[in-house]
């Protein structure tokens, strides 16, 4: 059996520093000097639109690259609290020494995206999760369609760049819809690389006009199957799709009657609809944290949410069921998953706090 000593080493010195992990401790000195946690500078800062901020981050050692479309989360300190968000690499598929590319959109209710949009700078430090999600490119892609909307163009994006950087030379659609040319971030390099790959089928859409464009370009509207026409192999391909609940609907109800046997590919960090509560069943119980010694009376909201609310701060991320980052022990107590209305009576078993609301009294190890 083998050892990893600087493994060995950490644990010892973090037994020796309890309660305060070793990495408490090596921040001080320099926050990119760490023997556990993940984290990332910033290196270069683009504001491309006045809604988006791109993020070039430069992580430290322990980062193991990503694939084309998976996501990461970035942690940052917004007011004293620290808030995780999840966001799609750009930048093509890259290894452990290669960087990492975030465009984000700040949104009138996103705090974190607002937050960066206005603040972040060269030298920031931010916290990072190792890439994960299963929204990649198969080993053998056929005939790829992408179909992006908003934000969702960030997937698709590294997924086109990882084609192109590996000399893909098949016919290739990009389809993409924004608000106004004005709000796509990409826009210049879309076309340019449409320029110069004439099996590059580039197809932009803007659903409230054209006319900051200083150009006939483009379509107006939201999807329609009608936006598809004349690609070729259709049945036989690999469409990825990323974008607001709307779109994504449209797109799979489209493919689902017209070309069924394609393989449609989705990601959403979007949280589904919860499960419907009785309203004549009441919210009762109490909800014991017993890592920290505290309680508080259920009412009815998530775990997660509850936990806060009693001024503690469990470790979370996506906030939708997606990450696992929020797994603790529920010692024991009934809990109702919000995504799915099913219950859990099992004792000693780790759940997500962010998916699960107490049903009574409650025993979570937080």
């Amino acid at each position: 059996m083998s050892i990893r000593l600087p493994e060995v080493f950490s644990s010892i010195i973090e037994a020796t520093m309890s309660p305060h992990p070793v990495d408490r401790y090596l921040e001080l000195v320099d926050p990119m000097l760490t023997w556990r946690d993940l984290r990332a500078r910033v290196i270069r800062v683009e504001r491309p639109t006045d809604r988006t901020v791109r993020l070039t981050l430069a992580p430290t050692r322990q980062w193991q690259g990503h694939e084309a479309g998976q996501f990461i989360q970035l942690s940052v300190v917004v007011e004293g609290v620290r808030q995780t968000r999840c966001f799609s690499p750009a930048n093509a598929a890259a290894g452990p020494e290669g960087t990492v590319e975030l465009t984000i959109t700040a949104h009138d209710d996103g705090l974190v995206s607002r937050y960066l949009r206005k603040t972040a700078a060269v030298g920031d430090v931010y916290g990072l999760s190792q890439a994960a999600g299963d929204f990649v490119l198969p080993a053998e892609v056929r005939a790829p369609v992408f179909i992006s909307g908003g934000s969702g163009i960030t997937p698709a994006l590294s997924m086109l760049r990882t084609l192109v950087a590996n000399g893909y030379d098949e016919p290739v659609t990009f389809v993409h819809y924004a608000r106004k040319p004005s709000d796509l971030a990409y826009r210049a390099e879309l076309t340019a690389l449409a320029a110069v790959h004439p099996h590059l089928d580039l197809r932009l859409h803007y659903t409230r006009g054209t006319e900051d464009a200083g150009m006939d370009e483009g379509v107006i509207g939201h999807f329609t199957g009608a936006h598809l026409e004349g690609i070729a192999d259709h049945d036989d391909a690999d469409v990825f799709v990323c974008g607001p609940a709307t779109l994504m609907d449209a797109v799979f109800d489209h493919y689902e009657t017209a070309h069924p046997h394609a393989r449609v590919h989705s990601e959403a960090f979007t949280l589904a609809v919860p499960a419907a509560i009785d309203p004549h069943e009441p919210v009762h119980g109490e909800l014991s944290f017993t890592a920290s010694g505290t309680s508080a009376t259920n009412d009815g909201r998530t775990i997660l949410d509850q936990a806060e609310s009693a001024g503690l701060s469990p470790e979370s991320g996506c906030r939708m069921g997606i990450c696992f980052s929020c797994t603790a022990i529920k010692k024991s107590g009934c809990t109702r998953n919000v995504l799915t209305g099913e219950t859990d009576t099992e004792s000693d078993t780790q759940i997500q706090l962010c998916i699960n609301a107490p049903v009574g009294d409650v025993e979570i190890e937080v």
